[in-house]
């Protein structure tokens, strides 16, 4: 078996050297016709001290998806990382992190503080692929424990927003 030969930007980040919470721009695409897309870092725990478990982390996910989409144009996704420290948003066009940032920090505090169990999107069988795994607790509670630490826009900094 031959190892792939495309360096993976993620595996060429020094996890021991970012300091979360952060928002991080990881690339802007250009497409053959020339439309942008913008690939963000959303870290929400430190890398290899903390991971957000699952059941928290996919309420998290449903959650973000709509509140996201909210307060920002031109979201296409955003997905948890599999070591569960954070998320991968995809967005149409360029956005500064500073508007990443607070977008998030808006979102995490209407989990953190508003949202009912009624409020939280696709959990039945029918609109999730997995959802008995849901924690409206554990999303809420890493909500407000992230909120207290700050979320910077620099991975490198403590550039609170």
């Amino acid at each position: 078996m031959t190892k792939p030969q495309t360096k993976v930007e993620s595996f060429q980040l020094d996890h021991t050297a970012v300091k979360a919470p952060y928002v991080r721009l990881i690339t802007v695409e250009t497409g053959n016709k020339g439309d942008k897309i913008s690939n963000f870092d959303l870290r929400l725990v430190q890398p290899n001290e903390n991971a957000i478990p699952t059941a928290g982390l996919h309420t998290i996910e449903h959650l973000l998806a709509g509140l996201l989409r909210d307060r920002m144009d031109g979201i296409i996704d955003c997905s948890p990382f599999g070591c569960r420290t954070g998320f991968h948003l995809i967005t149409w066009g360029e956005h500064s992190t500073t508007e990443v940032a607070k977008a998030l920090k808006s979102s995490l505090e209407q989990i953190a503080n508003d949202i009912k169990w009624e409020d939280v999107p696709g959990t039945d069988i029918k609109s999730c692929g997995n959802y008995r795994d849901h924690s409206l607790f554990s999303a809420k509670e890493w909500s407000k424990k992230i909120l207290s630490e700050g979320i910077s826009d620099d991975p490198f900094q403590r550039n609170v927003i």
